[in-house]
């Protein structure tokens, strides 16, 4: 019996790193939480200093966040330092995405090329 048991749990153990997310590239602006793709309501122009107020002045409400206006979805970054000096610009963000969650783990963030 030991010996059937320990190739099934092999099997089950690599079918579950398999199934692991690996990182992926993801294009986007980086937003807030609250407005996200706009920032017109709020009333502070430009569309970088909005996003910076709603996540500095929301006491850790609002989040810094990847929208992607082709898939009309909106993924919170996981650092929430770095996407400060992207704010309201196309960026490409290098991560692994949890869907239940809609964290987006970040590796990297660049400036997408033509922003």
């Amino acid at each position: 019996m030991m010996r059937m048991t320990i190739p099934v749990f092999a099997l089950l153990l690599a079918g579950f790193l398999f199934a692991q997310q690996q990182p992926k590239t993801y294009t986007g602006v980086i937003t807030d939480t609250m407005c996200g793709a706009d920032h017109a309501h709020m009333g502070v122009s430009p569309d970088d200093k909005c996003v910076r107020e709603c996540v500095r002045t929301s006491k850790g409400k609002f989040k810094y966040a990847l929208y992607d206006p082709q898939a009309k979805k909106m993924y919170v970054l996981s650092d929430q330092q770095t996407p400060e000096k992207f704010a309201a610009r196309k960026v490409v963000v290098n991560g692994t995405l949890f869907e239940k969650t809609g964290i987006l783990k970040v590796d990297s963030i660049q400036a997408a090329g033509g922003a």
